[in-house]
């Protein structure tokens, strides 16, 4: 099971949802707590751009996980191996992983980001 490493505030209850579907998922999952400034100085260092954060930031491998991103993005991410920063799930959208019923979801994206700038549609899911 791939160990992944997160970021959080010690407030933020969905973060904690998310991890529980890590969990739930096989991942081997170890917790950082940070406030404010110093989770947002976290993303920073970790190569986030702004328009990319959401609530929390992982690492898994050579890899940043930004916000409510599907286990099974995380997955195919460490399968293939692109030469990417990481993968972001943008803001916090309802029906993502630790945000609400799947059932009920917004349409969100999963974006892959490059040390470039460059972002790229990694996964599509549409409400439902």
């Amino acid at each position: 099971s791939p160990a992944i490493h997160v970021v959080k505030d010690p407030n933020c209850g969905c973060c904690s949802a998310w991890i529980e579907v890590l969990e739930a998922d096989g991942f081997a999952v170890t917790v950082e707590l940070r406030e404010g400034a110093a989770l947002d100085a976290y993303k920073v260092e970790q190569g986030v751009p702004a328009a990319l954060a959401s609530c929390h930031t992982a690492r898994v491998e050579d890899y940043v996980i930004e916000g409510h991103v599907p286990p099974a993005d995380i997955r195919r991410l460490l399968a293939e191996r692109p030469e990417a920063i990481g993968l972001s799930v943008p803001g916090m959208p309802y029906g993502s992983p630790g945000m609400g019923p799947e059932s009920e979801r917004d349409a969100y994206q999963v974006v892959l980001f490059d040390a470039k700038g460059g972002a790229y549609v990694y996964a599509d899911y549409p409400a439902s």
